[in-house]
């Protein structure tokens, strides 16, 4: 399952193995989580529940991140070292009472998502048009290293895919080239054959 730049989400857990989302982060971005369990009983009530979970984040090169045992709810912020996807697996330590749907509740918040503006504001002391202003500075900024990042990986693909068409290109034409060798070899041998036979 993969997330956008700031999403709260419900993940339905299963009685057994894991749930993971992912998201493609670039790098040197701040990322926030947050994450709480919830139960669903028969009458679709929300109630915290004494099960445990596990959590464990890895980078795109499968470095742990954050790792968590035995908890039921949790908050943890790190910063992207590398590009790629960054995913979080839930596992569930018990399995829930029969009757309950464990649930998890997820806030995922990443680059400007992820900044405490109330903090800002009050640190800055500026009013609430100039937080706005600040607010869309830093959300234009982020669109234009999002597009900059894509224009960067668009150009990685298509030097992959250049490459990869020359190499088949390549092969392709050492292929053709044996089997016309072959065909020249068997043609010049029957011949050779024949004349031995005096057949031609």
């Amino acid at each position: 399952m993969t997330m956008a730049m700031t999403e709260a989400m419900w993940l339905e857990m299963p009685s057994s193995g894991a749930k993971c989302v992912y998201e493609e982060i670039r790098n040197n971005v701040v990322v926030l989580v947050e994450y709480a369990i919830v139960g669903v009983n028969e009458h679709n009530h929300y109630n915290f529940l004494h099960d445990m979970i596990s959590l464990k984040v890895t980078s795109p090169f499968g470095n742990i991140l954050h790792h968590e045992e035995n908890v039921t709810n949790g908050e943890f912020a790190f910063t992207t070292t590398e590009p790629g996807n960054y995913m979080a697996c839930f596992f569930m330590n018990s399995q829930a009472p029969d009757g309950k749907v464990v649930h998890i509740g997820l806030d995922w918040k990443i680059g400007i998502a992820a900044k405490d503006w109330d903090s800002i504001a009050r640190k800055e002391k500026i009013q609430d048009i100039e937080l706005v202003l600040m607010k869309f500075q830093a959300w234009v900024q982020a669109i234009r290293e999002k597009l900059i990042y894509m224009k960067n990986r668009e150009e990685e693909m298509r030097e992959v895919s250049e490459r990869t068409n020359a190499a088949v290109a390549w092969y392709s034409g050492i292929s053709l080239s044996i089997c016309i060798l072959t065909a020249a070899t068997q043609i010049w041998y029957l011949k050779r054959f024949f004349r031995k036979k005096r057949l031609i």
